[in-house]
């Protein structure tokens, strides 16, 4: 069981993951995530908190391969790793239209296939240090050494992938997903088994499934939800995410939100363990303010030990 961190509320977004991070490991939670935006930088968040709280697993959700290379994404995982000897995960999102059109000025064409190449020289840079790798979209190669000493477990890579073809790609490359607001129904239906068979027809590892929930335990679910309603609404205009929403069963993506008492959480995460989910981690969970989120880290952390 996990979090991802938000600290963006607060006067010092470093200073307060790292408060945040302690006190996640002081509830038994077994790894805390945080999320890439045009702010802070994710693997150095992750870097800097996992020194404050050690034994803490620390990971990126995720970063976008458009606007990115893969030289420079290694050499601040590699970073990552070596100053939490060991306990960085590293991952990758396709990003969305809005962002790489909007925000990067690049076209947003061919997500799946730069992915792939993305992947495969990360995979290089990762495991060995250099890379020799020219694609049709991207080129890596490493004519100084890349290597960056005390990084020398390699860094686990998942995707956020949700989509047949990304789940594809995410099973013959990558060491797992991180699907964000797949309820059950469409991790058991349709993502579990996608990326489960290209892991397996590669000759891979069964993939971690490392589900992203957003949820909180409170004892007012009906207004809760709705504050959810508001703040997730924006993930309804996004094609994948309208699609595995609606592979949920659900209508909004609140619906597939994990909100009410610890029994009603507690059993919600057995729900997503009995379709596949290698780990469960929540998101959202600042949802009610500190008092709320307390709460939630504290279930999590009985249930990580249960």
């Amino acid at each position: 069981m996990g979090a991802a961190i938000d600290a963006t509320g607060y006067d010092n977004q470093i200073d307060a993951s790292v408060r945040l991070a302690e006190e996640a490991a002081a509830a038994g939670l077994r790894s805390v995530w945080f999320g890439q935006t045009l702010g802070a930088d994710s693997p150095q968040l992750a870097a800097i908190a996992g020194r404050a709280a050690p034994g803490l697993q620390v990971g990126t959700s995720a970063i976008p391969v458009f606007g990115r290379h893969p030289l420079t994404v290694a050499s601040q995982a590699l970073t990552a790793q070596a100053a939490t000897h060991g306990r960085y995960h590293l991952g990758l999102a396709l990003g969305t239209k809005l962002l790489t059109e909007g925000g990067f000025g690049i076209p947003f064409e061919r997500p799946v296939a730069r992915l792939r190449e993305f992947l495969t020289a990360l995979r290089q840079l990762t495991e060995t240090g250099s890379a020799d790798f020219r694609g049709e979209l991207l080129t890596a190669a490493t004519p100084i050494p890349a290597r960056v000493p005390g990084a020398d477990t390699g860094v686990p890579l998942l995707v956020a992938a949700m989509g047949p073809q990304a789940l594809r790609a995410s099973g013959e490359l990558a060491d797992g997903i991180l699907p964000y607001l797949a309820g059950p129904r469409a991790l058991a239906e349709h993502i579990v088994p996608a990326v489960t068979a290209a892991a397996e027809a590669a000759g891979r590892p069964a993939p971690r499934i490392v589900a992203l929930v957003h949820g909180v335990v409170t004892d007012d679910a009906d207004a809760v939800r709705e504050t959810a309603a508001e703040r997730l609404a924006f993930y309804e205009q996004i094609p994948s995410y309208a699609r595995v929403i609606e592979l949920s069963g659900a209508e909004r993506a609140a619906d597939v939100a994990v909100i009410g008492d610890e029994r009603t959480v507690a059993a919600e995460v057995r729900r997503y363990r009995d379709a596949g989910a290698t780990e469960v981690i929540f998101a959202g969970t600042e949802l009610t303010g500190d008092a709320g989120r307390r709460r939630t880290w504290q279930l999590l952390g009985e249930l990580a030990t249960g």
